[in-house]
């Protein structure tokens, strides 16, 4: 069963780390994720993140501090 969101998010929060794919989030959605992970270092994948834009890759990495690996 697929997570939500939210869920992520929280389980980002509790120091966890996951592969998530793009094509399946918003760009606003994984910003909330990646600033989830940064507050505790929890690694978050992207797969399949050519699916966004330029801007949204940096928006994404900006709030994740370090804790996102984008795999183009």
């Amino acid at each position: 069963m697929a997570k939500t969101v939210e869920e992520l998010v929280q389980i980002a929060a509790a120091g966890g780390g996951f592969t998530i794919d793009a094509k399946s989030y918003s760009t606003e959605e994984l910003i909330s994720i990646a600033a989830a992970a940064s507050t505790r270092g929890s690694r978050i994948n992207i797969l399949n993140a050519s699916e966004k834009t330029t801007r949204d890759l940096i928006s994404i990495a900006a709030a994740g501090g370090g804790c996102v690996i984008f795999e183009l």
